[in-house]
């Protein structure tokens, strides 16, 4: 493993060029409508870099190495960009994978007389790039995940509001459903607004609330509590 990863490494690094071509040209054309060809071409110039500089340090024929930490990081980026602006997984995962046209059409030319070598190579690299596949789809539902869990608090906040009803004087008119974390939701955004506005009277309309059970009610009183506690 150490000499072939080496050797794809070298072939990698002497026709850098021609495959970056290949590559983004390739990618300019089945790319996502949500990322544009500066920032693909900046992806894919840092891609193959951080490939060669991995493969020619670590020879395991693994990518959860310190080698490959930048790599990751790259990746863990380039998900990340691509869950806000809205691209699917497999368009994600595409970035990585769709490399494996251009590698394999230079690592042919390589080995022309040499099928033992190049099915060698052709193993080698598609170990690799599959791993950052692997890891690149991983990355993007981590984001798309916190990217939910941010907007359904972003919703919960809308949904309980703070009204200033006169100087000194806050209400939170609450209706629907109250379970424990909108009940959360409720007593911090209460508190920072005792804090902004130094009010010295909260108000809690809870009349809209169908039912309160034991656990919110506790919190309710926690809430009154803490703003007690600030004066």
């Amino acid at each position: 493993m150490v000499d072939r990863q080496s050797k794809l490494a070298a072939i990698v690094r002497q026709h850098e060029s021609h495959i970056l071509t290949d590559w983004i040209d390739l990618l300019a054309k089945s790319g996502s409508r949500t990322v544009d060809r500066a920032e693909m071409e900046h992806h894919a110039r840092a891609f193959v870099r951080l490939l060669v500089e991995a493969m020619e340090v670590d020879a395991t024929g693994k990518t959860d190495g310190r080698a490959w930490t930048k790599m990751r990081d790259l990746l863990a980026d380039i998900s990340a960009s691509r869950a806000r602006h809205g691209s699917t997984p497999s368009e994600t995962a595409s970035f990585v994978l769709s490399f494996k046209e251009p590698l394999f059409a230079r690592l042919q030319q390589e080995y022309r007389s040499d099928a033992e070598s190049l099915a060698r190579d052709l193993w080698t690299a598609t170990l690799l790039l599959d791993q950052l596949g692997l890891f690149t789809t991983e990355a993007f539902r981590k984001m798309r995940e916190d990217i939910i869990v941010r907007q359904q608090r972003e919703l919960l906040e809308l949904s309980t509001p703070v009204v200033s009803l006169w100087e000194g004087i806050l209400a939170v008119p609450l209706i629907g459903t109250l379970d424990s974390e909108r009940t959360q939701i409720v007593m911090e955004s209460l508190l920072q607004r005792i804090v902004d506005t130094g009010a010295s009277i909260a108000i809690v309309d809870i009349t809209g609330v169908p039912t309160v059970d034991t656990l919110v009610a506790q919190h309710l009183l926690k809430t009154v509590g803490a703003a007690r506690l600030m004066g």
